[in-house]
């Protein structure tokens, strides 16, 4: 008997939707909708794929097998009514990643958690609202919200600017934010940034960047979160570490995908930066070979919701 096709839901954000920002999002609905007809779904119309924002009010979430999250891009400046939403969704739902994990992953002060299980990441510190503007005197770094994304509220800062982090800093604790503090990796104007995309329990694919925060570039002035974007094909090193930060996620979640964010440290090895596990940009549009993978994973994935 021919099984109902797995209904799935990849979720995004009114900006995103409105704009099509998100170049991907449109090609991976029709990819999943394709691949759930080749997925043992018993059903030649393949899986009913919708594309819908994380806060419709009229969304019935109990009605999908599965609910993908993607270009939630908007999350971190609500991010309290976006966890609740998470909590609420996992609670009729299979949501992916799960809420706990969203939860973990939406706050940088993970990366405590990843150094204390022995994973290489960037020297990290965290300046609470009420803590003193304990910044470097010594060394260029940079201050950004634990909770941010596309690098909002992000800059980079010598010991000289000092007045001017401070007001950044004050800014962040007027809002409540945390602050974190990392150096300022001068591999990253040369070598760059590289994102290892893991999905479906495997390592996808990487694409290196650019520098995004140039020198005297105002914390809340608008910045290109991925500049100069190229495929990238990750060291055998960078992939230990990428396995190793994802291995490291408390709980031993199972994960439908994930993003790690590398750059070199001073001796050469790779440091995680970012751990991206709520909403990543895959770049498949760099990437087209990807689409089927993803899509095929996904549907993968709702199949086996719904039989659970």
């Amino acid at each position: 008997m021919a099984r109902t096709a797995p209904r799935i839901a990849l979720v995004t954000c009114q900006e995103v939707r409105a704009s099509g920002y998100d170049r991907d999002l449109p090609v991976l609905a029709d990819a999943v909708r394709r691949a759930g007809a080749d997925a043992g779904t018993g059903t030649q119309a393949g899986a009913d794929a919708a594309v819908v924002c994380w806060d419709d009010p009229d969304v019935d979430w109990g009605g999908f097998d599965l609910v993908l999250i993607r270009s939630t891009w908007d999350y971190s400046w609500r991010a309290a009514e976006f966890l609740a939403w998470a909590d609420r969704c996992g609670a009729v739902t299979a949501l992916a990643n799960p809420p706990e994990v969203v939860r973990w992953n939406a706050d940088k002060r993970y990366l405590g958690d990843l150094a204390a299980a022995g994973v290489p990441v960037l020297d990290t510190r965290y300046l609470a609202p009420g803590d003193p503007a304990d910044l470097p005197g010594d060394h260029e770094y940079v201050l950004k919200p634990a909770s941010g994304a596309g690098a909002r509220y992000a800059a980079r800062y010598t010991p000289e600017d000092h007045d001017r982090a401070v007001r950044h800093l004050e800014r962040m604790h007027a809002e409540g934010l945390t602050a974190i503090v990392q150096p300022y990796v001068r591999s990253i104007d040369t070598a760059g940034e590289r994102a290892l995309q893991f999905f479906g329990g495997r390592f996808l694919h990487a694409i290196r960047k650019g520098a995004v925060l140039a020198p005297g570039t105002a914390f809340d002035d608008e910045k290109v979160p991925h500049p100069n974007l190229s495929r990238w094909e990750p060291t055998p090193a960078e992939l230990a570490v990428a396995e190793r930060a994802l291995a490291a996620v408390p709980g031993a979640p199972e994960l439908l995908y994930g993003r790690v964010d590398l750059v070199d440290g001073d001796d050469g090895a790779p440091r995680v930066m970012e751990l991206e596990l709520v909403e990543p940009n895959l770049f498949l549009f760099l990437h087209e070979d990807s689409v089927p993978v993803v899509a095929g994973a996904v549907v993968e994935a709702a199949v086996e919701a719904a039989a659970r």
